[in-house]
């Protein structure tokens, strides 16, 4: 299972919402590269990184910092928020992410994401799934859909999707546990889907339990800003299950 280290970018600055509210937000950092090179020494490889400016805005905005951490480090990024047109995502793709992250526009505009995606390829997207109460919530979580999570999941598997994040709003930024039972309950449905957990990691036991019901992968945020989880215990982690 990769451990995947969030940054979360409003204004240029790291740092964190606590459950998508942008009244809730500790700023962690001014400078996001140097926490992306602190995960590269600790042997991480991938970077979660996401826009809340351009989740807000509905246009990318943070596509600088994006550009430094890809020129700067070997860190592997997938890069969301605020991803809305062709011309965002041939941006995000330029300033040198592996994938760009999707979640309103495949509610949204579903003919414009099956555009993309045969126009880039399926592989270059990560989709992801915001759940509140087994509901997609999209636009930074500020806007609850009707549509279940499993038939979202479902539809775009079936359009070439292999990679999957899915955020529980309810615990993210609460460090009170992940959603282990939804995740089951979706990895039971895709059993072949790259799933990634997201939300409410807060102890190397939490990421033990992800990696027990077959998660890929599991963003991890503010358990590492608020010292719940050291990147030594992290990369300890990444060399034991691995």
């Amino acid at each position: 299972m990769q451990i995947i280290p969030a940054i979360d970018i409003i204004d240029g600055k790291c740092v964190r919402l606590t459950q998508g509210d942008y009244s809730q937000q500790t700023t962690y950092h001014e400078q996001p590269l140097e926490v992306a090179k602190q995960f590269e020494a600790a042997g991480l490889r991938r970077l979660h990184l996401v826009d809340l400016d351009g989740a807000r805005q509905k246009a990318v905005k943070n596509w600088k910092v994006l550009e430094a951490i890809a020129a700067n480090t070997s860190l592997e990024i997938d890069f969301g928020g605020g991803i809305n047109s062709q011309e965002d995502v041939q941006l995000v793709f330029d300033s040198g992410a592996r994938w760009a992250t999707v979640g309103s526009i495949a509610v949204k505009n579903e003919a414009e994401l099956e555009k993309w995606l045969l126009h880039f390829g399926a592989e270059k997207f990560m989709l992801g799934a915001d759940v509140k109460e087994k509901k997609i919530a999209i636009h930074g979580w500020m806007e609850t859909t009707a549509i279940s999570v499993f038939d979202f999941i479902g539809q775009y598997s079936r359009k070439g999707i292999q990679q999957l994040f899915c955020t529980d709003v309810s615990k993210d930024g609460k460090l009170e546990g992940p959603s282990t039972v939804l995740y089951k309950e979706i990895l039971e449905r895709f059993p072949s889907l790259w799933f990634i957990a997201s939300g409410g990691v807060s102890s190397l036991d939490d990421l033990y339990r992800l990696k027990e019901i077959g998660c890929r992968g599991a963003i991890v945020g503010k358990a590492i800003y608020e010292n719940r989880i050291s990147l030594e215990e992290l990369k300890q982690f990444a060399e034991d299950v691995n």
